[in-house]
């Protein structure tokens, strides 16, 4: 293992495993010793991820068949995501942690396909929950997405930074362990590329931001679900989901870095209370996904507005919405219920 750095200022410590992967420990607060080294005799790191591309859809599409052996729902004792303790030595070496981060030991990136993937675990608590985590967590959850936003915006072979969490076996979620994760593309993925291009579109007609637009007219109508001095949490007028909330900074910030440490924690608890609204709708965890949109790496940053969207697919207690091909086939979206309603839902939770 590499000698570690701490920025002591950040409790950020950076570290390798026994394949030479990068783990990134993020501490609530400075001076924890994470020099624990990893135990494991594991080979050399080999990313083998391959980028192909749609010409019928004009879409890249990344090949990554080594994902076939992936772990997949662990027995009790033995999650890759827990702190190693006597026998068990998983993919954290600590015997404790706040926030960590490495690099996927199954990535979809990587390789010939350039960027890298990431896995962030929110905490060392087995059966915790986002929406659970305290306020000095979620700060540090903020500030661990802010570092890994900058710092892979700067590889020369990423051009967009995607942030994502998928919670619950019904969406296929393979670790139930509290965790999301970090794709570094190597290019602009499809539905970001187009709600840039929407957002272009709108900044050259009418001179202003688009998404402003639309967390403007949101604030002053049905759908809005929570919202606080600088930021507005509100189901779509066209949700495609059952349960859907964007949560979006009211003025343009393009991505997690430019909001200063203040906003950014703000914006952080604003998302846990949506999170904990979707956990309010039934009386089993609510299955979801989640994920950040921001500003790409180097283009097109000026029509970018930083949002995140939680969405759901459990439309009742005991049923899925699953994609009918004419969503899947023709991208024509069919939601059960309506938007007005499911905001005031989560509103009165």
């Amino acid at each position: 293992m590499s000698a570690h750095a701490v920025t002591a200022s950040t409790a950020r410590t950076s570290v390798r495993l026994a394949d030479g992967r990068e783990i990134i420990y993020f501490d609530d607060e400075p001076g924890q010793d994470r020099s624990t080294p990893d135990r494991r005799d594991l080979p050399p790191y080999a990313p083998a991820a391959e980028l192909r591309y749609d010409v019928l859809h004009g879409e890249e599409v990344l090949v990554a068949a080594h994902r076939q052996n992936r772990t997949y729902q662990p027995a009790p004792g033995e999650c890759p995501l827990c702190p190693s303790h006597g026998d068990h030595l998983s993919e954290i070496p600590a015997a404790d942690y706040d926030v960590v981060s490495f690099e996927n030991r199954f990535p979809s990136l990587g390789g010939s396909a350039g960027g890298r993937c990431e896995v962030l675990c929110f905490t060392s608590y087995h059966d915790g929950s986002f929406a659970a985590l305290p306020p000095e967590r979620l700060a540090t959850v903020g500030r661990a997405w802010a570092d890994r936003t900058a710092a892979l915006a700067k590889r020369p072979d990423v051009e967009y930074v995607f942030l994502f969490e998928n919670r619950g076996a019904a969406i296929g979620a393979t670790l139930p362990h509290p965790h999301g994760q970090i794709y570094a593309f190597p290019y602009v993925p499809p539905t970001p590329r187009r709600m840039l291009a929407a957002a272009e579109r709108f900044l050259e007609e009418h001179g202003r931001c688009l998404m402003c637009e639309v967390v403007a007219r949101e604030a002053a109508g049905p759908r809005v679900v929570a919202e606080t001095d600088g930021f507005l949490a509100y189901v779509p007028e066209a949700a495609r989901w059952p349960y859907e909330v964007y949560v979006a900074p009211r003025v343009c910030v393009p991505d997690l870095p430019a909001l200063d440490a203040a906003r950014r924690d703000e914006l952080m608890r604003l998302y846990a209370d949506v999170l904990r609204r979707f956990d309010a709708l039934y009386e089993h965890p609510t299955p979801y996904m989640a994920y950040w949109y921001q500003a790409p790496a180097r283009t097109k940053r000026d029509a970018a507005h930083l949002c995140a969207r939680v969405y759901t697919p459990q439309r009742t207690a005991d049923k899925l919405k699953f994609l009918a091909t004419s969503e899947t086939g023709g991208g024509a979206y069919i939601n059960d219920v309506l938007p007005e309603a499911a905001a005031a839902r989560l509103r009165e939770l």
